[in-house]
């Protein structure tokens, strides 16, 4: 029998997935309020999560694309790490976390099992800014999760480069959450960081993917790109019928 699955979009790349008797939770960012986070490049937050961490239900996973950015992993996400089953990650942010953290190279897999549910996890390749940015922009991955009813994609924080399309080419993807909002900073110009709308439908179109959820778009000054760009980009013939948003705070069947 297929698993079922429920997903809940709590805020920027914040997922809970329901996955049969498997529950996961993608890159906490549960702080609740605005907030100003002093780091090497700040960030400013502009809407807190849709729901808190106390709401959530005991976590059998965590898929953490990077531990560096506040957007990904904030002050209540990390609390929320510390009572996972399992986090798992890049190699890098393992070292950091330590406790049930570990960490996965690019096309390396991991199988996770929670009573009658089993999900295959494979880290796949993320690039979070211009080539030659990854020395301050710290390592980043993707997951793909394959479990009986399909197979999803989460891309984590990146940019378009070619190492993704070997992603379409290696499995069938489902739906694909694709982190978008072309995230630029002041000190750093024209420099993108993260997936513009057309950039994410180009993926769409490599990947094969039935179903798109934007997510990472929104309540953060860095995200410089209108979200109506999203559905104009995803509004070529090829791709209609694709595109679905979810609501912040809503359990919707997948």
């Amino acid at each position: 029998m297929s698993s079922s699955i429920t997903v809940t979009h709590l805020g920027t790349a914040t997922v809970l997935l329901e996955i049969g008797e498997l529950t996961v939770l993608t890159d906490p960012a549960l702080d609740r309020t605005a907030a100003d986070y002093p780091a090497a490049r700040p960030l400013r937050r502009t809407a807190g999560a849709a729901l808190a961490a106390a709401d959530l239900p005991p976590l059998d996973l965590v898929l953490l694309s990077h531990d560096q950015h506040a957007d990904n992993l904030d002050i209540a996400g990390r609390e929320v790490l510390a009572g996972a089953g399992l986090v798992l990650t890049t190699p890098e942010a393992a070292g950091r976390l330590g406790g049930d953290a570990e960490g996965l190279e690019a096309w390396e897999t991991r199988e996770v099992t929670v009573g009658g549910t089993t999900v295959r996890i494979t880290a796949t390749p993320a690039r979070h800014g211009p080539a030659g940015t990854e020395a301050v922009t710290g390592t980043v991955t993707g997951f793909v999760v394959r479990h009986d009813g399909g197979t999803l994609y989460i891309s984590g924080d990146t940019v378009r480069h070619d190492a993704l399309d070997e992603i379409g080419e290696r499995f069938d993807i489902d739906t694909a959450f694709l982190h978008l909002g072309d995230a630029h900073f002041p000190a750093t110009g024209d420099l993108a960081f993260s997936l513009s709308a057309a950039e994410g439908a180009e993926l769409a179109r490599t990947l094969g993917a039935r179903t798109v959820i934007p997510l990472h778009f929104e309540s953060w000054e860095h995200f410089t790109e209108d979200p109506a760009r999203i559905e104009e980009a995803f509004a070529a013939p090829d791709l209609a019928g694709r595109l679905r948003r979810l609501t912040p705070g809503v359990a919707e069947r997948l």
